[in-house]
């Protein structure tokens, strides 16, 4: 699909926390293969006004990506669906070209290396595994296998067929790598709020409790944790996409008692509860 330059495409991300794993050999290889229509990028090109030297590439690659702050994110995204871009030189006028280039990165770092937000889809995270051999002329014998291996990408039968902007579906580059970037880059007070509510629930043995706003700010509270009502309520509501009860019910509410064993006890309060469960927190956090 990278011969394809009209076809928006996943930024694929590489990660592994240990070495020897051929990912830095990955991106020479690539570069081998498509040569001048290819380049190296390091993280503060994608901060800086002057780009003329990448944008008309067909392949974007960076080894030991780390671009954490929003901005950053925000510009990728950008950068990964746009069909057209500023392109601006030293000492020139800036200029509108088409923009059809295709994103690889590198990282050892498994759990920050891009900032990426529940819900999205831009993104194909790969854990990469160790070498098993250490040959110390593999990019050698890589390069000598590309007319073949051209030829083959040439006379393939795809394995999946089109099924969204980017080619795959969301469903079919979800991974597990993902998963632990997301959860990695949740806010502090999201993280606190969770594991406040897990630790109730083991506490008291229970695999479902029920609150509502400001028994949850009570106990953040209680727990030393500033937070605001809105915070919490973009929290339960936006992020983890929750609903209340749809009218005022009776629910079983469990707060803070230093005197019980468990150190929780429970009360019977009215109000619109939201209910979170064991199994929900853990497919947020697990």
């Amino acid at each position: 699909l990278y011969l394809q330059p009209t076809q928006k495409l996943p930024i694929l991300l590489l990660v592994s926390e240990e070495r020897n794993t051929g990912k830095t050999t990955f991106l020479n290889f690539l570069k081998s293969i498509f040569e001048d229509n290819a380049t190296f990028n390091t993280n503060e090109d994608f901060r800086n006004r002057f780009n003329s030297d990448w944008t008309a590439k067909l392949l974007i690659m960076v080894d030991e990506v780390l671009l954490n702050r929003r901005e950053d994110s925000e510009r990728l995204k950008n950068l990964s669906t746009a069909r057209s871009y500023k392109v601006e030189a030293k000492g020139k006028d800036r200029d509108e070209i088409y923009f059809f280039a295709k994103f690889v990165l590198c990282s050892n770092n498994e759990r920050t290396p891009v900032l990426i937000d529940p819900g999205e889809t831009r993104y194909w995270v790969r854990k990469i595994l160790p070498l098993q051999n250490d040959d110390t002329a593999f990019l050698l014998h890589l390069k000598n296998e590309i007319p073949a291996f051209l030829g083959h990408l040439c006379q393939r039968q795809m394995s999946t067929d089109k099924q969204g902007r980017m080619w795959f579906a969301p469903r079919q580059i979800e991974t597990q790598a993902l998963r632990r970037i997301i959860r990695s880059n949740r806010n502090r007070l999201e993280t606190e709020l969770a594991e406040m509510l897990r630790e109730v629930m083991v506490a008291t043995d229970c695999n479902e409790i029920c609150y509502c706003l400001n028994d949850l700010l009570r106990l953040l509270t209680l727990s030393n944790v500033k937070a605001e009502k809105a915070q919490v309520r973009n929290i339960v509501i936006d992020n983890w996409k929750l609903t209340p009860a749809s009218n005022a019910l009776t629910y079983q509410c469990w707060d803070i008692d230093c005197t019980r064993p468990s150190g929780y006890s429970s009360t019977n309060r009215v109000g619109r509860f939201y209910r979170f469960s064991k199994s929900m927190l853990d497919n947020l956090f697990l």
